[in-house]
């Protein structure tokens, strides 16, 4: 239930502030700026996802797909302003850009000033040049996008279908009736090919898909000028063997970062859990923030060594090795049930992990 009321508002704003200022952070540790999506994601009122759909043009507003009413969103940027002048960060206007052909300004919310959303808050340890940098690619209209459709559908222009749609005006129209009809399709998998194409190619689009089971847009490859390809064939062709050994020493160095990063985590699990035993403080560090995993220890917070984000990955590995949760599940109880049923057990372990039990 949302707060409506002034008694409640106040009694909620410090603690608001608080969370506001963590996520703000976390982003300026990760980034050396902060944004307010940075932080409406960092309070989860949002979904990265949620985000795509709106800078590929398919919400009329941000507020839209939130959790969290226009007078919350409202307030977060407040806070954010706040804390941001508190901390000397330096304000850049920054527009935001549909990924849709009429490349309309994005709305944050349909009411309210956009303003307050825009900002963009700088590091004062940012060097101009890399504040104009940032500045000028935060600024940048994102990709064009194309879909996939999963279902039928028509054009709106033509009544007629195909295999792709783009988003004008918020209604799909066919690649012919947005000429487009004359790019080919690139295939994801190939970086250094599909980065290269779209180089050469005056006109690229994004072909993303529905994933139902992700409940998320993936990404599936470009829709390029066949020229483009072409040319970017023959680059690819020319420099494989240089490609080759940088991909290998880049890997080398990912590996490098990944240990020297779970070695943190497990010395921050210590910290936090002093009585979990070292060996389940690595083997909670290995697990969690292995690279490419989605799990909670790669996420930016835990990069950052917050410990909230630390504690989810404990509890994670509690409730899958010290409870029968797998269990419950696999005999059909649903998951937020299973979990309710296996909550005591897990505050019972984080209470011996922390020396109080």
């Amino acid at each position: 239930m949302r707060a409506d009321s002034g008694t409640l508002g106040q009694v909620s704003k410090p603690n608001l502030a608080r969370r506001v200022a963590d996520a703000a952070e976390i982003a300026l540790a990760n980034q050396k700026y902060v944004t307010f999506i940075d932080v409406v994601t960092g309070l989860r009122w949002l979904h990265s996802r949620h985000v795509d759909t709106w800078r590929q043009g398919r919400a009329g507003a941000l507020a839209e797909l939130a959790a969290v009413d226009d007078d919350r969103l409202l307030q977060a940027a407040a806070l954010l302003r706040d804390w941001a002048e508190a901390k000397g960060l330096r304000p850049v206007d920054t527009p935001y850009v549909a990924g849709s052909r009429d490349r309309r300004e994005l709305r944050f919310t349909a009411a309210h000033p956009q303003e307050a959303f825009r900002i963009h808050w700088l590091s004062p340890d940012l060097s101009e040049a890399r504040a104009r940098r940032l500045t000028e690619r935060q600024s940048k209209a994102p990709d064009l996008v194309v879909v996939a459709p999963l279902g039928p559908w028509t054009c709106a222009t033509c009544a007629d279908t195909g295999p792709y749609l783009i988003m004008e005006e918020d209604r799909p129209h066919c690649l012919t009736c947005a000429d487009m009809d004359h790019l080919v399709f690139l295939p994801s998998g190939n970086a250094a090919l599909s980065r290269r194409a779209k180089q050469e190619s005056g006109l690229a689009a994004v072909v993303v898909q529905y994933d139902r089971r992700r409940k998320v847009y993936q990404r599936h490859g470009l829709l390029v000028e066949e020229r483009a390809l072409s040319l970017a064939e023959e680059r690819c062709l020319a420099d494989e063997e240089v490609r080759l050994r940088r991909r290998e020493r880049d890997r080398e160095r990912r590996a490098e970062q990944d240990v020297e990063f779970q070695e943190r985590m497990a010395a921050e699990i210590s910290r936090l859990f002093p009585r979990c035993p070292a060996e389940r403080a690595r083997e909670i560090a290995a697990h969690a923030g292995q690279r490419g995993s989605g799990r909670v220890g790669r996420s930016a917070a835990a990069r950052a060594l917050d410990e909230n984000a630390i504690t989810l990955a404990v509890v994670a590995s509690i409730r899958h090795l010290d409870t029968d949760y797998d269990g419950l599940l696999m005999s059909g109880v649903p998951r937020m049930e299973a979990r309710d049923q296996v909550r005591g057990t897990i505050d019972s372990k984080l209470a011996e992990f922390r020396g109080v039990a």
